[in-house]
């Protein structure tokens, strides 16, 4: 267990200093700038980076821009199935490894209160819906996706619940793009 945590930090570790080495030399806002022209392929590669707090904001701008000239329906779709699937990478990895890195954690630390708090089926079924309204939110999508993930939530829920909350929060930046 101390390897895969040790495993998942060091992913996380490079995966941030990519994610800066990427913004700071303006790398992701070329590559989207340049597909905005075809609509459908700049609103899913957007869609995909939009649900990262390292790259939402190079994403809504080219969502904005795609939304400004075209149908926000078709952004807000096409985009919300990139954020789908950027949310499935991350939501996978969360689920999958950290959370029970988390769990493992948490048990070591001998904190029965914690622990407790964790096992509360209020907690349980409280978890997903925060989770979900983060994802929502202007906050970073990594928040709500690890609530979502510690929660044990299957992907079959996961799935639309994630493209429906992009998909509306992409409509709202197109909307905004045609006011």
């Amino acid at each position: 267990m101390k390897n895969n945590i040790i495993r998942d930090l060091t992913i996380i570790a490079v995966s941030i200093i990519v994610a800066v080495i990427i913004a700071k030399t303006g790398a992701l806002t070329g590559i989207l700038v340049n597909t905005q022209e075809w609509k459908i392929l700049g609103s899913f590669l957007s869609g995909m980076f939009f649900v990262s707090i390292f790259t939402a904001a190079p994403a809504a701008v080219v969502l904005f821009e795609i939304a400004a000239s075209n149908s926000i329906w078709t952004v807000a779709f096409f985009g919300g199935v990139g954020a789908l699937v950027g949310d499935i990478l991350i939501f996978r990895f969360i689920k999958d490894s950290l959370a029970e890195d988390a769990r493992w954690l948490i048990g070591k630390t001998k904190q029965e209160r914690l622990i407790s708090i964790f096992q509360l089926k209020l907690f349980r079924r409280l978890i997903p819906f925060v989770g979900a309204l983060v994802v929502a939110s202007p906050l970073p999508d990594e928040i709500g996706l690890a609530m979502m993930g510690l929660s044990k939530m299957k992907t079959a829920v996961f799935a639309p619940l994630s493209f429906a909350l992009n998909f509306v929060g992409i409509l709202i930046v197109g909307l905004i793009a045609q006011v």
